[in-house]
């Protein structure tokens, strides 16, 4: 019997860049502000848009991750749950907090402008996501290509780095 869910998946623009602070036992905690939009149309067929303002923290490698590539206006999808903290204020009075602890985030659209390139990341391992077609990694988790082939080097051919048993048919 299963003790229940808790599971968000946002897909958002961040508002502002990344804070980034640090526990005293060095773990990193970033602190991002996701805006997720939706549209509807109202009784006169107009469209409406509602945007929502989400707090997602990222910690330990994947809070160092999001907040050295992620910046304003960067598109990223996010996974994790949902937490409500309740704490008082200054003044006394009692203050409710809603955020979204991440456990998965893969930064969407390109290289250039706001998009903060290609790439996923997931705390379990703190290991990029595989998914079709391959990703650009980020965190040195890069692949080289295998060495050419001593008859390719020796032809002076053209190796592209795959063996024939590379290919799927």
């Amino acid at each position: 019997m299963a003790r229940g869910i808790n599971k968000v998946i946002l897909v958002g623009n961040l508002g502002d860049d990344p804070e980034t602070k640090y526990t005293q036992s060095g773990m990193a905690v970033t602190t991002i502000r996701l805006a997720t939009t939706s549209v509807r149309k109202d009784r006169d067929g107009n469209q409406q848009e509602r945007t929502e303002w989400h707090r997602v923290k990222f910690f330990g490698k994947l809070g160092e991750i999001a907040g050295e590539y992620l910046r304003k206006g960067s598109q990223c999808y996010v996974e994790g749950s949902i937490r409500y903290d309740k704490f008082t204020g200054q003044d006394g009075q009692e203050r409710y907090i809603t955020e979204i602890v991440a456990d998965e985030m893969q930064m969407l659209g390109g290289r250039g402008g706001s998009g903060g390139g290609e790439g996923g990341y997931d705390r379990g391992g703190d290991r990029p996501q595989r998914s079709a077609p391959p990703r650009r990694e980020y965190g040195g988790g890069q692949r080289s290509a295998p060495a050419p082939a001593p008859a390719a080097q020796a032809a002076g051919g053209f190796d592209d780095g795959f063996a024939d048993d590379d290919i799927p048919f």
